[in-house]
Parts: C-alpha cells; structure tokens; sequence
C-alpha cells in the first residue's frame, strides 16, 4: 500500500505568541514543529505500512524552515519526502495550498492520502479537503478509528454529539484527529537515516504551475491576542451572602445569567 500524508510546520503550541508592529505572527525565536495533528497521520501512515507493506511519501508546502518537519516525519519512519519550495510564490490561502498540494500528489502512486484534521495555527480544516476536490477523490474528516480492507476502508468519524461510521472505496483522502493513536517517538537510527532518505525539492515550474496562476481568495488582515485572564476573586461573608454576590456578579459584570 502506497500512503501519502500531507503535513504542515506550525507554531509550537506551548510556545508564547507575540504579533509585532504590523499585527502579525513574530515566529524569531519561536520553535517550529511537525502540525501536531498531522503527526498522528504519519503515525496511521506508518501502522498501514507495517500491516500492508508498501511506502510513505511526506509532502509539505513550506519555505527552507519546513525541512526540519520533513526530516521529523522521515524520522518516525515515513520512506521519502517531497518538498515544494518556490520564492516566487507570496501569500497563499487554503484553496491556494490545495491546488498546489493537488498538482503535487497527483502523479504520485498512492493507495490513500492522509493529512490532520486541521492544522493548529490557522485551524481552518479545509486544505486536504479542497486537495480531495481537486483530485476528483471522496474523503472523510474527522476521523478517529480507520480500517483497511482490501479497496474498502472503514470510517469511524466523529460528528456533534457523537460518531458515524462510513465506508469509502481506495483511493481516498481521510483526515484524522487527535487520538485515533499514539505517535511514536524518533529513535537516534530513525533520526540517523533520515538525513539519507530521499528529499525531492520541487518548485511551482516543476509542477506546471506559476506563481501568476493563482489570487487569494481569503486574506488574514490582523490578529489580536485574546485578553489576558484575570486572577479569580474570593467572595467573603456566610454562604447565603456571597451566593447572592456571585449571582449578582454573573448578572450585572459577567452577563452569563
């Protein structure tokens, strides 16, 4: 079985975020990690490898720093890695990384295509998605228990207020979240031969694609970080007291009641 899994460098999300003087994102000094959702992917990747055989090819879309998370993802066990880098390409969107992603994949053999379920920084959930639209291919999101039979897989994806099992028919893109397994850790071989492990740089020419070929549908103007949490109050006299008190609070300041 041939398994593609696209993954994303984001933020990590212990680290402090900081936006600077034209309201964005200051990443210096801030460490850089594989999307942590798209790890259990690689994870659910590499298990598929174990049971049925075959190869996982790491795709990414990411500028010279994004080779620390390919190197992460060939790390755990994933057998190549494809990374599209162009400086000629600015701002992109999720239709924009789709499309690319798309052009990527396409030519690739490949039984499934996995991805997260969003990525952590932007969170919008629609890349992979919009990357199975452009590929004429069905996906399923959300999903949190896959199995494989055959040309069959089988869905168990989670809905508001509980699950729903679906069935597709290979290939297909499924996207996973957060405890459909648990990812294992680098080992100092794996980490050792992933600097020998195939690593194809490609830019937007090598895909067919120009620069000029794409126009941004969704622009982030500016972030705002949220307001700072305050220190809790401790409301003083007897029970009756300091009920009528938080109730009053809850009422008039926090106007949750």
């Amino acid at each position: 079985m041939n398994i593609v899994v696209c993954v994303k460098q984001t933020i990590d999300t212990e680290a402090k975020i900081v936006l600077n003087s034209d309201g964005k994102v200051d990443v210096n000094g801030v460490t850089l990690v594989i999307n942590p959702l798209d790890e259990y992917a690689i994870e659910e990747a590499l298990r598929m490898k174990e049971k049925f055989g075959g190869e996982v090819t790491v795709v990414t879309l990411g500028g010279e720093e994004a080779t620390a998370a390919i190197r992460g993802a060939l790390a755990m066990g994933a057998d190549q890695a494809i990374h599209i880098k162009d400086p000629a390409l600015g701002e992109v969107d999720e239709g924009i990384v789709a499309a690319i992603l798309a052009k990527a994949v396409e030519p690739l053999p490949y039984d499934i295509i996995l991805a997260g379920v969003m990525d952590t920084d932007i969170g919008s959930a629609q890349v992979a998605v919009r990357m199975a639209e452009k590929l004429g291919l069905p996906s399923i999101s959300s999903v949190t228990k896959l199995d494989i039979n055959g040309s069959q897989a089988t869905a168990l994806r989670v809905i508001d207020g509980g699950l729903a099992t679906l069935e597709v028919t290979l290939p297909a893109v499924i996207t996973v979240v957060q405890g459909i397994n648990e990812v294992r850790y680098p080992s100092v071989a794996g980490i050792m031969k992933a600097k020998k492990k195939p690593l194809t740089t490609v830019k937007l020419s090598d895909l067919g694609l120009n620069a000029s070929d794409f126009a941004l549908q969704a622009k982030v103007i500016h972030y705002t970080l949220p307001t700072p949490r305050k220190g809790g109050r401790i409301l003083p006299g007897e029970a009756a007291e300091s009920t009528r008190e938080l109730a009053r609070l809850l009422r008039e300041e926090a106007k949750v009641l």
